[in-house]
């Protein structure tokens, strides 16, 4: 069964950013996962613009940008310019008084549309929504911080996104305390990607590379 492997780069060590790229790169990572928090939507800063053109131009891998931030139509246009055409761009629905127009201005840019739904966000909610985007990043835990504690209510939610994705043509994927019991439980069902953070991925002293084929290699 093949799914995708995102590195949720906030995990990574900013000491040496250039090789974990490489590592991360010749390991087999689908893409790259860039966190971007303002202080005021979550309560926690974390990676800037300047990290996110870095990483889009140490690699060609693909690029998936997660903006946790207030009114992301205010400056999404900066962050559309230091991407590729194709690259994806999250943004939660919460954050913004018209997220449609925030959506436009993304796919008007040769960008993949993508929302991020909290643990408290209902489906019910953002149901119209669904037709415009192309993927779904479903948030297992409270967005902010890595290492935090999955929230067993959310597999319900994801069960009513796999009912609705083949209607609404849209992907769904998964972000935070991503285990390997979550990816054999859920990738059969249809969720096609995963967020690896520092439940799997980071800070096991292992390699990249190897990690990433055990992963792969899960029995289904």
């Amino acid at each position: 069964m093949e799914f995708e492997l995102m590195a949720s780069m906030m995990c990574a060590n900013f000491g040496n950013l250039e090789q974990e790229v490489r590592d991360l790169e010749a390991g087999g990572i689908d893409s790259f996962h860039i966190d971007i928090m303002d202080g005021r939507y979550v309560p926690n800063f974390a990676m800037s613009l300047n990290d996110m053109r870095y990483i889009a131009g140490a690699s060609l891998k693909p690029m998936d940008v997660h903006l946790m931030i207030e009114h992301p139509s205010n400056c999404v246009g900066l962050f559309l310019k230091g991407l590729r055409p194709g690259d994806t761009v999250y943004i939660h629905p919460e954050a913004e008084y018209h997220p449609s127009t925030t959506l436009k201005k993304i796919i008007d840019a040769g960008m993949v549309p993508g929302i991020a739904i909290n643990p408290g966000t209902s489906v019910e909610t953002v149901l119209e929504m669904l037709r415009i985007v192309k993927k779904v990043l479903v948030m297992s835990v409270n967005p902010g911080s890595a290492g935090q504690m999955y929230l067993p209510y959310v597999g319900k939610k994801i069960t009513k996104l796999i009912s609705l994705k083949d209607d609404m043509d849209f992907s769904i994927y998964w972000d935070g305390a991503c285990s390997a019991e979550k990816i054999l439980e859920f990738a059969p069902k249809g969720v096609k990607g995963f967020v690896l953070g520092t439940t799997l991925l980071f800070g096991h002293g292992k390699p990249y590379g190897e990690t990433l084929e055990n992963i792969r290699e899960l029995r289904f």
